[in-house]
């Protein structure tokens, strides 16, 4: 089960890595359009749709994140957050459904439960 476990957390580094690095190419794509299109108007609207676009993507990703790296660690804090980020993922279809019910087959495991209470916070 170890092995899963740090499959899970890898994974879910991985999607958190790649959800920032969306949001940041998101924000360079619009505002870079914003620059060449000269208007001011434009250029406040797509500012501030890549604004809020990045910030939403950190706040998604980056417990996702935090949440892989405590796996790592065995901290029960983390497999519950990672439920929690779990549930929330099978609606993201088609990869974020797939690793939800990874996720959410591993972490609700006897054994997963028992090495994460045998190793406390």
């Amino acid at each position: 089960m170890e092995k899963h476990i740090t499959a899970v957390g890898a994974l879910h580094i991985g999607m958190g890595i790649l959800g920032v690095i969306i949001g940041r190419a998101v924000f360079a794509i619009l505002s870079t359009t914003a620059l060449i299109s000269r208007d001011a108007e434009a250029y406040f609207v797509l500012t501030t749709i890549g604004t809020i676009a990045i910030i939403f993507t950190l706040v998604v990703s980056i417990p996702g994140i935090i949440g892989g790296i405590a796996l790592f660690k065995h901290k029960n804090w983390g497999r519950i957050l990672i439920l929690i980020i779990s549930a929330l993922d099978l609606l993201n279809l088609p990869f974020g459904t797939a690793l939800g019910v990874y996720s959410i087959w591993v972490l609700v495991q006897d054994e997963t439960a028992k090495m994460f209470t045998e190793k406390t916070d």
